[in-house]
């Protein structure tokens, strides 16, 4: 049952999300999956002074609003994740600056594994998302597509979207993301990255697969 204490905590942890940088006034957007329903930012909705009365409440398998405020025109997109990934319960839209820089650059990246935190946290491989006209039909399937087995995604000359279990896993992700995307930057796409080898080392010993 969604309480009056599921909605401040959304209005905490999506300006929380504002307060690092990831998202500036209407760029964005966020949701939670709590049982059967929803909380998705509203429509038009500054995701860093969000308000209760700007989050829009639905059920999740109809996408009908429950609270008569319109949700964000990507809600299609995070409904889609959420129902498709049944093990994560939060996905955030962000557009960070290093991040969405490259996402607009003349030439993208094919691997984003510049530290160990990204294959760990991010995704050792990001999708790469076609532009879309945001809030489109072709967007959310493409999304929801990109998502079905991996935790984060570029759409290009747009933004980022990743999602997990809860905030903290999903505000790492983006963060994560947000400093790869910055140390390739910052070294003029003169990067190195991890072979396969060593993400196969971290996958073992770091992530449990293994016990040294």
């Amino acid at each position: 049952m969604i309480s009056k204490h599921h909605f401040e905590e959304f209005v905490r942890q999506a300006r929380r999300v504002g307060s690092a940088g990831l998202t500036i006034c209407s760029s964005g957007n966020l949701s939670w999956r709590i049982g059967e329903e929803v909380l998705v930012s509203g429509t038009g909705s500054w995701v860093p002074e969000l308000t209760a009365d700007r989050v829009a409440r639905l059920n999740l398998a109809t996408g009908e609003m429950l609270n008569g405020v319109k949700p964000s025109m990507e809600s299609v997109f995070h409904l889609g994740v959420l129902r498709e990934r049944p093990d994560c319960d939060v996905v955030l839209h962000f557009q960070s600056p290093f991040a969405t820089a490259i996402a607009c650059s003349d030439e993208i990246p094919d691997n984003f594994n510049v530290t160990a935190e990204v294959p760990c946290h991010v995704g050792r491989e990001i999708p790469i998302i076609p532009y879309f006209r945001p809030g489109s039909p072709e967007l959310a399937q493409a999304v929801i597509a990109a998502l079905k087995g991996h935790n984060s995604a570029l759409m290009l000359k747009h933004g980022q979207v990743v999602c997990g279990k809860d905030f903290d896993e999903v505000f790492e992700r983006a963060m994560f993301f947000e400093m790869a995307c910055r140390i390739i930057k910052q070294n003029g796409g003169r990067h190195n990255v991890l072979s396969d080898a060593e993400i196969d080392d971290l996958e073992t010993y770091v992530l449990g697969k293994k016990q040294p």
